[in-house]
């Protein structure tokens, strides 16, 4: 696992994600990296209904994805997922996604969330039991 990224996803390539070319859709990578995402959270221990107990819900507000090589199916990817930044209200998770096989680089991106309030949507800080299982995560690993 690439040192800067310290938390990984199995994540196996289904046939209905393929396309006629045999390899993994583009639009498919996105989900792969919100498992990640999601997995991530629940690794540090504060996952989605941990948001809900606090009174706010996560935003998706930006997506990119960076296509180095292509996946096919049946392969196992690992999604490798960190926080790159953690601001006020929003949180930067960027990952990479590698082939199990060769550890051949399939892609990267981010994803950038914003925190809102669950009762109005309206952006309010990260919860401070997010933001402390975040930094308490990055320096254990």
């Amino acid at each position: 696992m690439t040192d800067q990224f310290n938390h990984r996803t199995p994540v196996k390539v289904r046939f209905n994600e393929t396309d006629l070319q045999g390899h993994v859709n583009f639009g498919h990578y996105l989900f792969y990296f919100d498992i990640g995402l999601t997995e991530y959270l629940e690794a540090i221990g504060y996952d989605y209904s941990s948001l809900i107990e606090d009174g706010t819900d996560m935003l998706y507000i930006e997506s990119h994805c960076n296509y180095k090589s292509p996946a096919k199916w049946p392969e196992v990817l690992d999604a490798r997922t960190r926080v790159a930044e953690l601001g006020r209200r929003s949180i930067r998770f960027e990952f990479e996604l590698t082939s199990q096989t060769d550890d051949r680089l399939v892609a990267t991106g981010h994803i950038v969330t914003v925190t809102v309030a669950k009762s109005n949507l309206e952006p309010c800080p990260i919860p401070n039991r997010l933001r402390t299982a975040i930094e308490v995560y990055k320096n254990k690993s």
